[in-house]
């Protein structure tokens, strides 16, 4: 289940000791990912030599979308924000037409928005044999988009699209978008507004309150005091076409307002983004995965993740209780850390565990280029030893 741990984290553990400069972390991260796998490593007969990556929020607020708990997160400006729950969002009428509002408001720059040099960074190393897998809890779809041959699972789903609660039905979300602005028209002119004064373009959140906005990382904006019980959404078309049977056996009615809304006489036809909201239980089949992925791994890379939820906490856990090696690039604390690195040697140089407080756009990139070099120096000095021997 995705739940959100609210209690205080503690400040980063940097390891090795000389990873706490930019340069110091490129170096650790460069020994971590080109290590050979350790000898403590619990045996398993899929392994496949790699790193699987887990990603959160912080890989890609060089994209301009918002994290949790940066230093410019929505934790940490933003007190009193609290995330729609899954059973909130099912079964309150006027809960959804808040979420739907506000999300139609942060879509447009969420669309967007574009993979960073940490995705590609990503890209490159999966190129290159380091890394096996990644597993995002992030809903922006970077990761697909920027590596699409590179193994994804999406952890906590996607907002590309949405899904009905009741058929199952998927619905892309630029058509849902194009629904919600004929049923809304004065919200549609609204958002034209603000995307003509350029409201929306500031990645800086304290230019975004000037403005009356707070930005969300899961691609919604809040506006105070905004009208939000008038908004209207669409019902899902297949309930729409074929009302389901319902759990009890009972046929399902959908019923449409004068302007072709969902109303709230309905019993079915209720379409939600395809993320897995904050009380929502993650699908058995991608917790399987993810498990898989981690039992196939040799080492695991955390990037840009405070490991707040459990679903991504447990994953890691998972990985130190098969003696793999724990990488963490993150700014700020990450939940439970202190526990990744109690037992870790201390003339560890990076290659049985590295901690840094760095930011991700900056240091993968480099990680990349720092293995580059180093794959290349074998190659340069047997061709300079044929040179040699050629002289003879």
């Amino acid at each position: 289940m995705r739940i959100p741990y609210t209690g205080p984290l503690p400040p980063p553990i940097i390891v090795p000791r000389n990873a706490n400069t930019p340069t110091g972390a490129i170096s650790a991260l460069t020994r971590f990912l080109s290590a050979p796998p350790s000898p403590l490593l619990a045996a398993s007969p899929s392994s496949n030599g790699r790193t699987v990556l887990l990603t959160g929020a912080g890989i890609s607020v060089a994209s301009g979308l918002a994290d949790y708990r940066g230093t410019a997160g929505t934790y940490t400006l933003n007190k009193t924000y609290r995330p729609i729950y899954y059973n909130e969002f099912t079964s309150n009428h006027e809960a959804r037409k808040r979420y739907w509002a506000r999300s139609f408001l942060g879509w447009t720059n969420l669309h967007k928005a574009q993979p960073n040099a940490a995705h590609w960074a990503v890209r490159k190393l999966g190129e290159r044999g380091y890394i096996g897998d990644v597993i995002t809890q992030n809903v922006d779809s970077f990761h697909p988009l920027a590596h699409p041959d590179l193994p994804t699972l999406e952890l906590h789903g996607y907002l590309r699209s949405l899904v009905c609660i009741h058929c199952r039905n998927h619905l892309p979300r630029k058509e849902f978008q194009q629904s919600l602005s004929r049923l809304n028209p004065a919200w549609a002119a609204f958002l034209a507004e603000m995307l003509e004064t350029g409201a929306l373009d500031s990645e800086h959140p304290d230019e975004r309150r000037a403005k009356g906005l707070k930005s969300n990382p899961d691609g919604d904006v809040d506006v105070p005091d905004a009208p939000y019980t008038t908004f209207r959404y669409p019902a899902c078309p297949a309930c729409l076409a074929n009302p389901p049977r319902l759990a009890d056996g009972s046929q399902s009615n959908v019923q449409l307002d004068a302007d072709g809304a969902w109303s709230p006489q309905s019993t079915a036809g209720v379409l939600k983004p395809a993320v897995v909201m904050f009380g929502e239980s993650i699908a058995s089949s991608v917790k399987l995965a993810a498990e898989q992925a981690i039992d196939q791994a040799s080492r695991m890379l955390v990037i840009g993740s405070s490991l707040a939820t459990y679903s991504a906490w447990r994953l890691v856990k998972r990985a130190k209780e098969r003696n793999m090696p724990i990488g963490v690039l993150n700014l700020g604390g990450v939940r439970g850390e202190e526990s990744f690195y109690a037992d870790t040697p201390a003339d560890n140089d990076g290659s049985l565990g590295v901690r840094c407080s760095e930011s991700v756009d900056r240091i993968l990139p480099s990680v990349v280029q720092n293995l580059d070099m180093l794959a290349s120096a074998p190659a340069m000095a047997e061709t300079s030893e044929t040179q040699d021997n050629s002289a003879y």
